[in-house]
């Protein structure tokens, strides 16, 4: 099965030639790799534009404001069975598509471990999972997130269970996970297949630490809660 690998880009300069790299490398020739930027002032455009690879596919550069509609973008272009998220700044290990591929056939959505590193990947936590205590379950994945979109692949049937995102949706990792909990066959494989950089321009701040109010958390989970039983 093909895949589909979605990125979504804003500034994103500095880390994104290493990620690209990164992604390229283990795609066949007849996958693809689709890139929304969100009105990027910098060189972003001109590193993506720089690529001749016809696995790459640039669907140009809008405002949208927050990395969820950004990547909602993204999800709604590409075309094939598997889906792979990717952040623009992070680094992906050699064998991260064929142990996720492989998982994906018992399961409709997986996700890896992943080492958290500096802006030079040098690592703050050896495990996300650890750390962040991460395991399945709706109830638990609703009151504290593990869903990282970085470390996510998934079917095309839970792409289209999942849009259009809720209005207000913050984490559109943690939407998709959450619909795949609800309604699929979630699986969390213990390798460790990507280094997660957290640095302090990173443009989703998935896997960083929250700086909401308990009354906002509240309010998120809340809503969510609500969006998961009428969706």
């Amino acid at each position: 099965m093909n895949i589909s690998v979605c990125m979504a880009t804003h500034n994103g300069e500095k880390y994104l030639h290493q990620q690209i790299d990164s992604i390229l490398i283990q795609l066949e020739v007849n996958d693809e790799l689709i890139i929304s930027d969100d009105n990027s002032s910098d060189k972003t455009h001109d590193i993506i534009t720089s690529y001749h690879d016809l696995r790459i596919k640039f669907i140009g550069s809008k405002r949208f404001g927050t990395p969820a509609k950004n990547f909602e973008y993204a999800l709604a272009n590409c075309t094939h069975t598997i889906i792979f998220l990717a952040d623009q700044d992070d680094v992906w290990h050699m064998d991260k598509i064929k142990i996720m591929k492989n998982a994906l056939v018992s399961s409709e959505l997986v996700i890896c471990d992943c080492r958290v590193v500096d802006e030079n990947l040098q690592p703050i936590y050896n495990s996300f999972f650890q750390h962040n205590r991460s395991k399945s379950g709706l109830l638990k994945n609703l009151m504290k997130n593990s869903f990282i979109g970085c470390c996510m692949a998934f079917h095309r049937t839970v792409l289209e269970r999942s849009l259009p995102f809720p209005e207000n949706i913050i984490l559109h990792d943690q939407w998709i996970g959450l619909v795949a909990e609800r309604h699929f066959n979630v699986t969390f494989i213990p390798e460790i297949l990507v280094d997660h950089r957290r640095h302090p321009k990173n443009y989703s701040s998935t896997g960083g630490p929250s700086v909401n109010s308990l009354r906002k958390k509240i309010k998120l989970r809340f809503h969510l809660a609500k969006e998961l039983l009428e969706h």
